[in-house]
């Protein structure tokens, strides 16, 4: 099944001042909770829905805990999760602090298998 996209009508983000272009972005196709996804891995496995869903919140809190000591979280096949941040620049190391950090985020790198998902996703316009 192909991807929806929409066209639209925005200003270029690497030059603001530019005229305004025409741009593809996806149309999402609705979304899938915890617990669609503890239903869904209970019909596929031995495992009972309630039991899905608790192993899911789990491994949600712990992803949390680990990523807020500093670690990056490897999920196997699924990919890795790290917090990044930005920070303003300095002259010399001296002056930079915990206060010179402007941004915090959290990144997600695919492993392999959702990688090559990209290369074969088809994508066409919304009707």
């Amino acid at each position: 099944m192909a991807i929806k996209y929409k066209i639209i009508k925005r200003v270029n983000p690497r030059d603001i001042t530019a005229q305004k272009k025409y741009y593809a972005a996806v149309t999402p196709n609705g979304s899938v909770d915890f617990e669609t996804l503890a239903e869904m891995i209970s019909e596929q496995s031995a495992l009972s829905e309630t039991d899905c869903l608790a192993t899911l919140n789990i491994l949600e809190t712990n992803i949390v805990r680990e990523l807020k000591n500093g670690r990056i979280v490897r999920l196997g096949k699924l990919g890795n999760f790290q917090v990044s941040l930005s920070s303003e620049g300095f002259d010399t190391a001296d002056e930079v602090g915990a206060d010179a950090i402007t941004k915090t985020r959290v990144l997600f790198r695919p492993a392999k298998k959702l990688r090559s998902l990209l290369k074969t996703v088809s994508f066409s316009t919304q009707t």
